[in-house]
């Protein structure tokens, strides 16, 4: 009998430490990672940097074209299909993805980015081009439009990023954190695209650009539901990318441990990106996870990679030649950036 209220003592002990054990997540950028950030944007535009510089950073080896004035677009809208010109639906779309507010350099790099984006779109095969929401990019039509939006439309008119000639797909969201991703990182099944590879952004210091969440495992381990073998004991991180956001991990637990991408891990923990590193905090120990990345000690978010500013091109980037197209995934353009 001793022994076993041993044993009891001991289980209740342990599953006790566990509840009031924390894991604390330091994080990174907010949204997909691939292509521009609308918050580095910003930032590139204080610094006097134009449009074009903009998006030829972001969008390596990339060019200005000219979308045919014809061009039409069907956009979803609740359950009914839209056709509008391009020039119209864009002026439904820029103030709805980035703060009118904003400098003419970046309201013009958003300008091109969305009406690109909605150019190469198929998010609903031979029936509509792009959906009104996040799915692909905010469209609010009329109640969108302010003359600063309006005026950034104009002075870029039809002007769409190409790579190798053709229109090329340009992914954008609200913070990089400091590095932007490999698309067939950030997208698992995406192939790979030489315009949508990771960049430094030395200039996006939004509120996104760093965070913190803390976690009971409590908490964590119910967010997991289904993942978690036993009783939750925390993360370990396998494989990170350029930027280095998660690529994949192990979910520990007291009975074995299970493999996670990183977006499927960030989306169940609620984290706002997948740029992220875990330790346990218990008492007044903190104590990092387990990290085979390799990427660890080399980067934080409270010091991302391009920390110290990078020289910007003023026309287009360079890269190797390849082909142009969308990735496989059909990841949403941006959202909308605070």
């Amino acid at each position: 009998m001793r022994l076993l209220a041993c044993l009891l003592a001991t289980l209740s002990l342990g599953a006790a430490s566990a509840q009031a054990s924390t894991l604390t997540i330091r994080g990174a950028g907010d949204g997909h990672g691939v292509g521009m950030s609308q918050e580095g944007a910003l930032g590139f535009a204080e610094h006097g940097f134009s449009y074009s510089a903009i998006l030829s950073h972001y969008y390596t080896g990339t060019a200005l074209g000219q979308a045919p004035a014809t061009t039409k677009v069907k956009v979803l809208v609740g359950d009914r299909v839209k056709t509008l010109p391009l020039e119209t639906y864009v002026r439904g779309v820029v103030a709805a993805e980035m703060p009118a507010s904003w400098p003419l350099a970046a309201l013009e790099a958003q300008a091109v980015a969305s009406r690109t984006y909605a150019i190469t779109a198929d998010a609903g095969g031979a029936r509509f081009d792009v959906y009104s929401d996040t799915r692909s990019q905010m469209y609010l039509g009329k109640a969108a439009e302010t003359a600063a939006t309006n005026g950034a439309i104009a002075a870029t008119a039809g002007q769409v990023v190409t790579y190798a000639g053709k229109p090329a797909v340009t992914y954008y969201y609200a913070s990089s954190g400091g590095h932007t991703e490999d698309v067939q990182d950030a997208f698992p099944g995406a192939a790979a695209q030489p315009w949508l590879v990771g960049v430094a952004d030395p200039y996006d210091q939004g509120p996104g650009h760093s965070w913190t969440e803390n976690l009971s495992f409590a908490v964590a381990s119910k967010r997991l539901s289904g993942l978690v073998k036993g009783a939750f004991e925390g993360i370990e991180v396998l494989t990170r990318g350029s930027s280095p956001r998660i690529l994949s991990a192990y979910v520990l637990g007291s009975a074995g441990r299970t493999l996670v991408s990183g977006g499927e891990l960030a989306a169940r923990l609620g984290l706002d990106d997948t740029w992220a590193y875990f330790s346990v905090k218990h008492g007044t120990s903190v104590v990092s996870e387990p990290d085979r990345s390799g990427a660890a000690a080399s980067a934080s978010p409270s010091s991302p990679a391009a920390s110290a500013p990078t020289t910007v091109p003023s026309g287009p980037g360079g890269g190797a030649q390849g082909p142009a197209g969308a990735p496989e995934s059909t990841a949403a353009g941006g959202s909308v950036a605070g």
